[in-house]
């Protein structure tokens, strides 16, 4: 018999004892988690609208206002000190509504229990700088930020800022004073929030993403003016970060783009989870641009980005490694499989010549 009633501290118990990333509440179907990258349905019934509608009625914070059924497309935050905290997308589909809860580890890791080398975090010794971590959705962004952030709260006496939409990690004060806006409450905009920001004496800025040119022009700014600041990107590895930037931007400002970007950038983590090729979880693969003198060379001349991948594919000595040298790795110590790796790697026929299997079909 499936269970039955959908009790919302029951679901979000469920997703955060099963380990899972996040939940599905779509109407016509039942419940489903997503646990190591993979959607698992719940024994529970399908979903109706009323259903969804309740739920997200319970979820609403009391600062929104807005009735459900005048709401097409929200992002807010929600949290339950004897459950934990969640990021919550609500939106329409064919005129019902659909849920997806995204669970935010409340157990802050380390960088180094991440699998972070020591090469990826040197830059948060930096006074200033600009440090920018990528992946696709669901590849860890928001934990690593968050360990980076509270690796300079633990060692450092500074004051940190952070511009989140919403806020996901809550930091307490160590080392370092943190004070945490969040979009749409206490600041209209990534952008607003960075234009405000430089009057607040921060040290360190977290923005949580560079999503357009006004926000990365700040950031660039910031960075230059003499403030360390952190953000993310939905990009899947340093060079198309790069060229992201740069397209932001019209093309009578790009040599000050690249000129300011040269001087600024620190570090480009690019990261992406893959299954273990025992099943038991994913493991982290890290691609690792550093900015060295040979990669600030190449951002100031236009139409040289792309060496920028050679100077990494060559750039051990400096912890530097591309995405393909990452999963490379995992695959030859037999951590992943090589059907994951190769659905992961950016050139797959090079991949398998390195690695030795030649035209050897994936399994």
């Amino acid at each position: 018999m499936p269970e039955q009633g959908f009790n919302l501290d029951g679901l979000l118990r469920k997703l955060v004892t099963t380990g899972g990333s996040d939940l599905h509440l779509k109407v016509g179907s039942p419940p489903a988690y997503r646990i190591d990258g993979q959607l698992q349905p719940s024994e529970l019934d399908p979903l109706t609208a009323t259903d969804t509608e309740e739920l997200l009625r319970q979820l609403l914070p009391e600062r929104i206002k807005a009735d459900v059924e005048e709401i097409s497309d929200i992002d807010f935050a929600y949290g339950r000190s004897e459950v934990g905290r969640f990021r919550i997308n609500a939106y329409r589909q064919r005129g019902s509504v659909n849920i997806v809860v995204r669970s935010v580890v409340p157990t802050l890791s380390t960088l180094a229990e991440l699998g972070l080398p020591a090469s990826a975090t040197s830059a948060l010794d930096e006074a200033d700088g600009l440090i920018i971590v990528t992946g696709p959705t669901g590849s860890g962004k928001t934990t690593t930020c968050a360990a980076m952030i509270d690796q300079i709260n633990s060692s450092r006496r500074v004051s940190i800022i952070t511009i989140e939409d919403p806020i996901e990690v809550l930091h307490k004060d160590k080392m370092s004073i943190i004070s945490q806006r969040e979009v749409g409450v206490d600041t209209p905009s990534f952008k607003a929030g960075m234009e405000s920001v430089m009057r607040q004496d921060p040290d360190v800025i977290y923005v949580g993403e560079l999503r357009d040119s006004e926000t990365i022009e700040a950031a660039l700014v910031a960075a230059e003016s003499g403030h360390l600041v952190i953000s993310t990107m939905y990009t899947l590895d340093a060079i198309e970060t790069l060229r992201r930037i740069l397209d932001s931007f019209p093309e009578y400002l790009e040599r000050r783009t690249r000129q300011m970007l040269a001087t600024t950038l620190r570090s480009i983590v690019s990261q992406r989870l893959i299954p273990k090729a025992d099943g038991e979880g994913r493991t982290l693969c890290i691609e690792l641009l550093v900015n060295t003198e040979a990669v600030s060379e190449r951002l100031v001349v236009q139409g040289r980005i792309d060496e920028i991948a050679e100077i990494m594919n060559e750039g051990a000595f400096y912890g530097m490694q591309t995405m393909d040298q990452a999963i490379g790795k995992k695959y030859e110590t037999g951590e992943i499989r090589l059907s994951d790796a190769l659905m992961n790697v950016v050139s797959p026929l090079d991949f398998k010549l390195a690695a030795g299997v030649g035209q050897v079909a994936a399994v």
